[in-house]
């Protein structure tokens, strides 16, 4: 007989965003499962004249005042070729009179969602789920990715559920903890803004199709309920505090309901 714990579903006991779930440990695991839920739920919604893909943006760190990642090898350096290695001998070979290791760039990929047309595979939409990738080092990147769809005839969807790294541009933007971008290109430069606290339901939104077709409906709060326990990360976010830090008044509020939380 199965125990009644395996059977127990552990949503989220914070009534928006987790903060725990920020944490760096954390974070990529949450970002994949989320944006798997999301393309599910979009899916099950939108004709089939519509795809739903998985994506990946590539951000290569090529700026000369920031260091590379190192590879197998150590960092830059040169030794001397050593004689007796390489080709039999007795072949003719144009020896170099040094060797120098070259650095590999620092590469990382980020998923994201498009809406595509099924037929003309043209872009219709894309959602992203901002990262720390997107908000931080590789940010200048992902503004020039982003341009390239504002300029666009695509609709664009930014789910922001990180209090850490720098926003994306707007002059206007409220300040909030969390916020969602709905930038449907016939409506630019204007675009709807759900900005969220710390405590507030993540909302329901939008996702812009092509005319006449409805939007799809996100239950942002109900996905990420379904993420939470299928993540099971009850077991362990509450080991350690929230990453960035809360203030002082928040954090004993996280922490009173993380303490409060089965499974903690």
């Amino acid at each position: 007989m199965a125990l009644d714990h395996e059977c127990t579903t552990m949503p989220s006991p914070f009534p928006g965003m987790n903060p725990y779930l920020e944490r760096d440990d954390v974070w990529p695991d949450f970002h994949h499962r989320f944006l798997d839920r999301i393309a599910e739920a979009i899916a099950d919604q939108i004709d089939p004249r519509y795809l739903v893909k998985i994506e990946e943006h590539l951000y290569v760190q090529d700026s000369p005042g920031l260091p590379h990642r190192a590879g197998p090898r150590a960092d830059i350096g040169v030794e001397r070729a050593e004689r007796g290695e390489g080709p039999a001998a007795g072949l003719a070979v144009l020896e170099a009179p040094t060797r120098i290791t070259i650095p590999w760039p620092d590469v990382e990929t980020q998923a994201y969602l498009e809406i595509r047309d099924r037929s003309s595979r043209g872009l219709v939409t894309v959602l992203e789920l901002l990262s720390p990738t997107n908000k931080g080092r590789h940010r200048d990147q992902h503004v020039r990715k982003r341009d390239q769809v504002l300029v666009s005839t695509a609709s664009l969807v930014e789910i922001d559920l990180l209090r850490g790294g720098e926003p994306m541009p707007s002059p206007d933007r409220p300040d909030c903890d969390y916020s969602v971008v709905v930038s449907r290109a016939e409506k630019r430069p204007e675009a709807d803004f759900w900005p969220i606290g710390l405590r507030d339901s993540l909302p329901i939104i939008p996702i812009p199709l092509r005319a006449p077709d409805r939007d799809a409906i996100l239950r942002l709060q109900d996905l990420f309920h379904r993420v939470h326990d299928a993540g099971r990360y009850a077991r362990y976010v509450y080991d350690t505090p929230p990453g960035p830090p809360l203030c002082a008044n928040d954090a004993r509020w996280a922490t009173e309901i993380a303490l409060a939380s089965p499974g903690a």
